[in-house]
């Protein structure tokens, strides 16, 4: 063990390109985990948020809130549908706010609810709403009266929750007689009568599969229910995003993997003489293949922290409109992913390891 870790201290140029290639790959594992992370915690918050079992959507909406439509008498069938324990209205709208102090618009979903999701409290009453905090980043504070949309409705900003955005817009939490009056002053063409929500989140008993299963039946078809993580997914571009983003995570891997692999290879034949002599004094060949994997993890592990400090660098120095979140299980996934490439990479150089004869291979060297 000591002999490797010595080979390095002595001479660590012969590990620099091998870590530095794996500090920029896991500089781009992490840019890409970032990027993924960020765009989907951006999307998803809002649902994410909802304290529910399953959320309920009209059936030719095709899971949008958008598109969907819930009228008081089909929530009146949900509501007595087998396993239903309570059911609340959810609704929302996408516009622009003008900032008191700002010239750029903010982006923002206007979020009409009854149950309240998690850290968000009670409905406020009308004309106010509680803001998901990525808005201050566009200047909005508590207190301050937004105006919404081309109407320029009013809402005033009583408070902030964390980690509640919608589709990378930052949310502002309403009562829904508020998200109606929004909805009806700026999207003419989208108008609700009293009663009507988006879409109804409910509570209820039998797991979301079996409750979802028995709305729909109640309504004969006439409604499309999902669990929160099925609703998180049906989210436009959510699925694909995440799906796209692996790929390339995983692919990006597989390079790690064979990078380790042929550095280590091309350095176990420099040492077949070494390796010659170490034999014939009575190393076994586990003995030397354990000093390589231990070379292999502390190329692994000095890349990682230096991918590390680049990637934090660099989310320092970017805008704040660039969907980059970086999260603690992001970099303990990529430090295992990293490390796990590594090892089997190095692996790679077992069969040359085992292959060396002492008597040739120091012949050879001499």
């Amino acid at each position: 063990m000591r002999l490797p870790l010595r080979e390095m201290r002595r001479t660590p140029s012969r590990f620099l390109v091998a870590t530095v290639v794996l500090a920029f790959l896991s500089t781009l594992l992490l840019f890409l985990g970032g990027l993924l992370d960020g765009l989907y915690l951006g999307s998803t918050g809002a649902i994410r948020a909802q304290q529910g079992d399953v959320i309920v959507y009209s059936a030719s909406a095709r899971e949008s809130f958008l598109r969907s439509r819930i009228t008081s008498e089909l929530r009146a069938e949900v509501a007595v549908a087998p396993g239903v324990s309570e059911v609340g209205g959810l609704g929302f709208v996408l516009l622009g706010a003008q900032v008191p102090g700002e010239s750029e618009l903010a982006d923002v979903a206007v979020a009409g609810y009854e149950l309240a999701p998690a850290g968000v409290p009670a409905p406020p009453a009308d004309g106010e709403g509680v803001a998901d905090s990525r808005l201050q980043d566009q200047g909005v504070e508590r207190g301050d009266t937004i105006l919404v949309g081309p109407a320029a409705t009013p809402i005033t900003v009583v408070g902030f929750v964390d980690d509640t955005a919608y589709l990378l817009q930052g949310s502002v939490w309403v009562n829904l007689t508020t998200w109606r009056a929004v909805q009806n002053a700026n999207r003419p063409d989208a108008t609700v009568t009293d009663e009507v929500v988006q879409a109804l989140v409910v509570r209820g008993e039998g797991g979301p599969a079996a409750l979802a299963d028995a709305i729909d039946s109640a309504t004969d078809g006439a409604t499309s229910s999902l669990s929160i993580d099925d609703a998180v997914l049906a989210l436009p571009g959510v699925k694909q995003q995440r799906d796209t983003f692996n790929q390339i995570t995983y692919t990006t891997l597989v390079v790690v993997l064979a990078v380790v692999g042929l550095f280590f290879s091309l350095l176990t034949i420099e040492r077949v003489g070494l390796y010659g002599v170490l034999k014939a004094i009575g190393a076994t060949t586990t003995r030397l293949f354990v000093g390589v994997m231990v070379q292999a993890v502390v190329v692994a592990v000095v890349a990682f922290a230096l991918g590390s400090g680049l990637v934090l660098t660099a989310a320092a120095a970017l805008p704040a409109k660039v969907p980059l979140q970086l999260v603690p299980g992001r970099f303990v996934f990529t430090f295992v992913g990293v490390l796990v490439a590594a090892v089997l990479g190095s692996a790679i150089s077992l069969r040359r390891v085992t292959r060396i004869d002492p008597a040739s291979a120091i012949g050879t060297s001499s």
